[in-house]
């Protein structure tokens, strides 16, 4: 209710300040209710009649709606007050107008405050039903009376404002090209999935089309990522859905607002209209419901992913979208939502091949002919392997190898003869063998390296610190991994700081993700407590694979 103002009286000379305390008086004789002091009241306000406004831009028919008082709205109406006009804009005039309730009727109060006699009483009396929306000035944004009953949930509001006409797919911005600071862009269906009012919602989609020529051909369809067996139309409680652009623009922003707000129901039921997913609304609907436990809907969503188009995989899935799925994999319990994961994580790392493990062309200090290999003759050291004689030359060791000289520093004996010996512990006669020839060969193409021998291979050439030969190993094992194998492969990476090997394995569990998950040494690697024990932590790894090649396949080469 309005109080006077009584500094602004000061600026104002003897007739304007008694006509401005009048208006006053005519103002709260009417805002007390008093019907049988409407006429003095009116008289009372000035030239302007039951049409005055105060300082707030408010008229006596906007506070008898806002109040509620039906008898009272009946008597304005019958002095013939003004059903649309508008709360104006700020100016000297009216100093106090509220910023959202500029451009309000007396429909919009009525509706605002829930007193659906008053509101039917205005329609019946020839009230816009969207109140100041129709008269769209250059800074008329006002939210219709539809959509503040939608964003309040009061269904029998909603109904009545539908049955006289009202359009919920009308918003603010295509009335004016702006938003208000309390509700932004939003259309009654965004209101009321955003509020949770799944009932109200459900009336909106009754609501039919009032353009007819707007339908979707089969092409838009199609190009919009739309079902064709769910698009055309659908159903809900209370009646069907008709596919239009408008509607269906206005119904992937009620997806959107109800997934931000935790409502997730609404927003499956959106998706069953035929409504397409958005990444980002998939994304807070699978956060929403993983975190209420909900496992029988984070099936369903899990199996629509592959209905999000690929264009629209950004920097949202590889940041927040993988981490929330791996969260998922990681505690779930569930089979069938992890072979669902798994078909995505195949389905995102794509069918392209997984990168090749680069070789690395390094020539060795020193060469001797293979001749000399394991020859007594010349010979100066000699290694002692599984209770077997080695003989070496130890100026072919020392420039290939910090390890071979540590280790002839150190571990050396002298036998009868004079000459050095080396015991060499924990690795089979025939390892070392091809370990020699690598070094005596000069390089790897003439030597043949059974599969069964690769990984042992692999780890004394890391223990030696022979680079050019263990890449060589991880090459030959990366052209050798299956399903039987790929886990010990990639162990021996980690163990053996074999990055590039690493990542290929990780390549192929993402590839193959699926029939992993239903081998017992894959479920020990990702979960197992010997994983963490040894300084393992596959899904970590894993997740920044797949993270890694989305980037590159889908957002830095639209870039």
């Amino acid at each position: 209710r309005p109080e006077c103002c009584f500094s602004s009286f000061r600026r104002l000379d003897a007739k304007a300040a008694t006509e401005k305390f009048q208006q006053d008086l005519g103002f709260r004789m009417l805002n007390c209710g008093r019907t049988d002091l409407i006429n003095q009241a009116i008289d009372a306000l000035g030239p302007d009649g039951v049409n005055t406004m105060d300082d707030q831009g408010m008229t006596p028919l906007m506070y008898a709606c806002a109040a509620g008082d039906e008898a009272m709205v009946q008597m304005l109406i019958d002095a013939g007050a003004n059903l649309d006009i508008p709360v104006p804009s700020t100016s000297p005039r009216y100093p106090s107008v509220h910023p959202d309730s500029r451009h309000w009727t007396a429909l919009t109060f009525a509706v605002l405050h829930g007193h659906i006699s008053v509101v039917q009483l205005l329609l019946d009396a020839g009230a816009h039903v969207e109140g100041s929306a129709v008269n769209s000035g250059e800074d008329n944004y006002a939210e219709t009376p539809l959509q503040l009953a939608s964003a309040a949930g009061n269904y029998e509001l909603v109904s009545l404002l539908l049955s006289r006409g009202a359009d919920p797919l009308l918003s603010m911005l295509e009335v004016n090209g702006m938003s208000s600071s309390l509700h932004e862009d939003m259309n009654c269906f965004s209101h009321s999935a955003a509020h949770g009012h799944r009932n109200v919602l459900r009336k909106l989609l009754t609501q039919p089309q009032q353009l007819k020529g707007d339908v979707l051909s089969l092409e838009e369809i199609l190009a919009e990522g739309v079902e064709s067996d769910t698009s055309s139309q659908g159903s809900s409680s209370e009646g069907q859905v008709r596919l239009c652009k408008t509607r269906m623009k206005a119904l992937q922003e009620a997806m959107y607002y109800s997934a931000e707000h935790g409502y997730v129901d609404i927003t499956m039921e959106l998706r069953a209209l035929g409504v397409p997913w958005k990444l980002h609304v998939w994304i807070e609907s699978l956060r929403t419901t993983f975190y209420q436990s909900r496992y029988s809907v984070v099936q369903t969503l899990l199996r629509e992913f592959v209905t999000i188009k690929e264009e629209d995989y950004n920097e949202e899935l590889v940041n927040e979208g993988l981490q929330l799925m791996f969260d998922i994999l990681k505690t779930s319990k569930n089979d069938s939502i992890n072979q669902q994961l798994a078909s995505i994580f195949t389905h995102c790392y794509g069918s392209s091949p997984i990168p090749s493990i680069p070789e690395i062309r390094k020539t060795l200090p020193a060469r001797l002919d293979p001749h000399f290999l394991n020859n007594k003759e010349m010979s100066d050291v000699t290694f002692l392997v599984e209770g077997k004689l080695f003989y070496a030359h130890k100026v072919l060791l020392v420039t290939a190898s910090n390890r071979f000289k540590t280790l002839m520093t150190n571990k050396t004996e002298h036998d009868g003869h004079g000459s050095k010996t080396v015991e060499i512990s924990d690795m089979k006669y025939n390892i070392f063998k091809m370990l020699m020839q690598y070094l005596y060969y000069g390089g790897t193409e003439s030597m043949e390296i059974p599969t069964t021998d690769i990984l042992e291979l692999l780890s004394a050439a890391s223990l030696f610190q022979l680079d050019g030969l263990q890449r060589h190993c991880e090459i030959l094992c990366a052209q050798t991994i299956s399903m039987e194998n790929s886990v010990n492969i990639y162990k021996y990476a980690k163990i053996h700081n074999a990055p590039e090997l690493a990542s290929f394995c990780e390549g192929f569990f993402l590839k193959h993700m699926s029939s992993l998950l239903e081998q017992d040494s894959f479920k020990q690697l990702i979960y197992g407590r010997n994983s963490k024990v040894q300084g393992l932590d596959p899904l970590r790894d894993l997740q920044v694979a797949l993270a890694v090649r989305l980037h590159s396949v889908y957002v830095t080469s639209r870039v």
